[in-house]
């Protein structure tokens, strides 16, 4: 039952007329139309002063023709007047027979108001109960308002707000996503019907393609449209831009009152604290988790402490690491993290080195099947995105396994259009043979001996000179792709490689001495 049932009941024609004690002698079954005002008039056309939903009082003074009376009926009922209380024993000593039998034509309810009876005695009573049904609406609204304000505050979750709002609302009620995918749904009275749900979802990714200027989402906001029967309302969490979901409510027995529209405009803003609420956590946990995979890469965590760390995001005893390469891997980031766990996995996702990377609990699952399968929904979603995946390994060898998929990764990008979907360990080429070194202390003297000139003879300008290095060998010596990447003029990099050659006694224009550098860039960050 809706929330709504204990409230007063709305005021009518039909309701009024009963308590003042008077009766109906037309159009009974009309009756039951609300109304919204009452006004008082003696002209012969009072209707560019009425909006529609008014209750009419009139003696008729200027209705003294059949003509007029029926005209003045006619008027009325194009209007949308919820009805008509003519005063007799002024003007008119009964009701007129004209205008008696247009108002039963046009199904206008019309009750005769006697002398004795004047018509602020209807205005007050009438009055009073709209006051009174207006705050009982306010009154109920706001205890609605509060109850999923407490579930926001309570931290159950978007689905539980969304039931206890159509168990207010009395219909089903869904909230959609830009996609106009259902993040959450409530239907205490049903499904939404598939034509209404299908008719929604058209127009709120009609609108959600459409662009809002700044300060447009509370236009957006405020407006609300009814499609199919539903009712579609924007849910903006930011002052600016587009909304972030949709609220998508509809009613089978009639449309939506005042009470429900209000209630509606106060849900919008619950679902947008709620949504807020969870964006929050979820940038929470991923600085978290970015922490986490930062600590675990450095290899100083005890095995015990490392488990730790790892347990609450499900990863256990083994793990796999994959890394993907695409344009957003912010925006990427919480859609991977969403795919692995709908699979029911384990998994830590944060960004690493401009690199997506998910460590995945390794417990029967084939990592190369699980990164495959992101990487084609990061792809249709995000655009062109490459993949690499390390072979399952204890998570004491996690740093291990991150540098082995992002070598894979960086290899695979070498292929020339003949790297796999998602690269591997099988496809490390020389990589491997960093990767297979035990001895880190030999590795880390053959980077010293031709890295340790440039971060030593560089000075507080050592760190340019090996990024300057890195992006020169990364973009095979494209003079104006590397000083893209570098944020700086050719002529810049230019100097920076002389000096690199300098300091170095290397020749960077010569195959073997860029593929020394390179192996020692990738065995220093294996022995950092």
């Amino acid at each position: 039952m809706p929330a709504a049932a204990g409230m007063r009941a709305t005021l009518t024609v039909g309701s009024l007329v009963r308590d003042l004690g008077l009766s109906l002698v037309t159009s009974e079954h009309t009756a039951a139309a609300p109304v919204r005002w009452v006004h008082i008039s003696e002209l012969p056309d009072p209707t560019p002063w009425l909006s529609g939903g008014e209750l009419l009082l009139t003696t008729g003074l200027q209705l003294d023709t059949p003509t007029a009376q029926r005209r003045f009926v006619t008027q009325l009922a194009k209007h949308h007047v919820a009805g008509l209380g003519f005063g007799t024993g002024l003007g008119h000593e009964k009701l007129p027979e004209a205008l008696v039998a247009e108002a039963r034509k046009l199904d206008l309810p019309v009750f005769e108001v006697p002398y004795s009876m004047p018509f602020i005695a209807i205005t007050e009573k009438a009055f009073t109960h709209l006051v009174n049904h207006g705050y009982e609406v306010l009154r109920r609204g706001a205890e609605i308002h509060k109850h999923l304000e407490r579930l926001v505050l309570e931290e159950r979750g978007l689905d539980a707000v969304v039931e206890a709002l159509a168990v207010a609302f009395g219909g089903p009620i869904l909230v959609l996503d830009s996609r106009g995918e259902a993040m959450a749904s409530g239907a205490p009275a049903g499904e939404l019907p598939q034509a209404a749900l299908d008719a929604a979802r058209a127009e709120v990714r009609r609108r959600s393609a459409t662009p809002v200027l700044d300060g447009a989402a509370d236009l957006l906001a405020e407006a609300d449209e009814r499609v199919q029967g539903a009712v579609v309302l924007a849910v903006a969490t930011r002052g600016v831009g587009r909304p972030q979901a949709w609220l998508v409510a509809a009613r089978d027995d009639a449309p939506p009152g005042d009470f429900e529209r209000l209630i509606l405009r106060q849900a919008v803003t619950v679902v947008a604290l709620e949504l807020m609420r969870q964006r929050v956590v979820r940038d929470t946990e991923r600085r978290l988790a970015g922490d986490v995979l930062a600590e675990a890469l450095t290899g100083r965590l005890e095995p015990d402490e490392l488990l730790s760390r790892l347990r609450p995001f499900g990863v256990e005893e083994s793990a796999a690491v994959l890394v993907f390469s695409l344009e957003d891997p912010a925006g990427a980031e919480p859609v991977l993290d969403r795919l692995l766990r709908d699979r029911g996995l384990g998994a830590l996702v944060a960004i690493r080195e401009r690199l997506l990377c998910a460590v995945v609990s390794g417990a029967a699952v084939d990592p190369l099947e699980v990164a495959k399968g992101a990487r084609a929904e990061l792809s249709s979603e995000f655009g062109a995105t490459r993949a690499a995946v390390s072979r399952t390994a204890p998570v004491v060898a996690l740093r291990r396994g991150f540098h082995e998929a992002r070598c894979a990764l960086e290899t695979s990008a070498l292929a020339n259009g003949h790297a796999p979907d998602v690269a591997s360990y099988r496809d490390l080429g020389a990589s491997e043979l960093l990767l297979s070194l035990q001895d880190d202390e030999a590795l880390r003297l053959y980077c010293d001996s031709l890295l340790g000139p440039l971060e030593n003879g560089g000075g507080d300008y050592g760190n340019e000179l090996l990024r300057s290095l890195e992006a020169f060998i990364h973009n095979n010596g494209q003079w104006e792709r590397a000083a893209r990447e570098l944020y700086c003029h050719r002529h810049t990099l230019r100097y920076r490689v002389r000096r690199i050659e300098e300091l170095t006694g290397r020749d960077l224009s010569l195959a073997r001495d860029r593929i020394e550098f390179w192996l020692a860039l990738r065995g220093r960050e294996l022995v950092r």
